[in-house]
């Protein structure tokens, strides 16, 4: 992979804290905010300074470290008792992303095995989930890539890049590798209203590396599908389900369903921390609904009509029959189905 099509770090440790890129004043700006204690990251994941499911793990993983140091500092080897609000402030920063849930557990793991200063080993545990993630989306972008046919033009929902992970990207990972390797003729990405990722983050990205994109209105979609110009729907995930049903951000399940009677097929691209094998199926995810005046202002002045009321989730539920394969670092689920999710997590998938 040429660096030139991957350039973008958006969550590092830096100066013995977290350094995050404030996403919400993209692509004005580029702003990177500097950490010293979980509360306030927890409220920066909240407040979408940092957004898309790994990223917030990642986020979340390093947040440990920080309250770790700050328990220490107070309680000594009562640190362990010390952190319990810091990660209850974390766990409850946003419901939907598994990610960040999963983070939590396996930072929560390497507490048992630590005596004296829990720092060095805490550190090193979210630097490894920050590798690792790395990683995964790299041989993601090499799976999701393998399965184009022929040259083809995508479709992208959100934002699943660099900006959305530790590095390089789920969706935007597989966009990466296929335009690299020749095998992508053309980049949509819908706007993604109400925040506008595919506008402020996703082209934003995607031109900073070098790799022509369009940007259309999330209504032009079905559109673009009728005249031939995609061939497939590429996007990522905050939660899978069980049987294989897909969380991701609102407007991914009515892509799915035009993607369908178009013919055009549907990729779903997240590492295996994303899949929540407790959760039978999509109905079961819970669902973040955010602050109605997303809707109804644009950029902080406001476009609807006074009086008008907006409902606004953060993310809707694609079933796994409208899914054609489902793209993990340990292989590729197509025409995902409870049984094929199982075998993937007990790691005998084919590829």
């Amino acid at each position: 992979m040429s660096s030139s099509h991957d350039t973008i770090r958006a969550v590092s440790w830096h100066n013995d804290g977290l350094q995050l890129l404030d996403q919400r004043v993209l692509p004005a700006n580029e702003v990177f905010l500097q950490f010293e204690d979980a509360a306030a990251v927890a409220q920066a994941i909240r407040d979408m300074v940092v957004r898309g499911a790994p990223a917030i793990g990642i986020a979340a993983a390093y947040a440990v470290v920080l309250a770790a140091r700050q328990a220490y500092a107070r309680a000594g080897a009562e640190w362990r008792r010390e952190i319990e609000a810091d990660l209850q402030t974390l766990a409850a920063s946003r419901p939907t992303a598994v990610n960040l849930f999963w983070a939590l557990t396996r930072m929560r793991a390497c507490f048992a095995a630590i005596d004296g200063d829990p720092v060095p080993t805490l550190l090193a545990e979210a630097r490894a989930i920050h590798d690792e993630d790395i990683q995964a989306n790299r041989r993601m972008g090499e799976l999701g890539a393998a399965l184009f046919t022929g040259i083809t033009g995508v479709l992208t929902h959100c934002n699943t890049g660099s900006l959305a992970t530790g590095g390089y990207g789920t969706a935007l990972g597989v966009i990466r590798s296929g335009w690299v390797n020749g095998r992508i003729r053309a980049v949509y990405a819908d706007e993604t209203r109400p925040w506008l990722q595919g506008a402020r983050l996703t082209a934003w990205e995607l031109v900073r590396d070098h790799i022509p994109v369009t940007l259309l209105a999330d209504s032009a979609a079905a559109q673009l599908m009728r005249a031939g110009r995609v061939q497939w729907v590429i996007v990522g995930s905050d939660r899978i389900a069980a049987n294989g049903d897909v969380a991701n951000k609102i407007g991914t399940y009515g892509l799915a369903v035009n993607a369908r009677h178009h013919g055009v097929r549907f990729m779903v691209v997240a590492p295996t921390s994303t899949i929540d094998m407790q959760i039978a199926s999509g109905a079961d995810i819970p669902i973040e609904n955010r602050d109605p005046a997303e809707v109804l202002a644009l950029a902080g002045q406001r476009v609807a009509a006074t009086g008008a009321e907006a409902w606004n989730p953060a993310f809707d539920v694609t079933p796994a029959e409208l899914i054609d394969a489902i793209v993990t670092e340990r292989g590729v689920v197509e025409k995902p189905t409870a049984a094929k999710m199982a075998e993937l997590m007990r790691g005998t998938a084919s590829v």
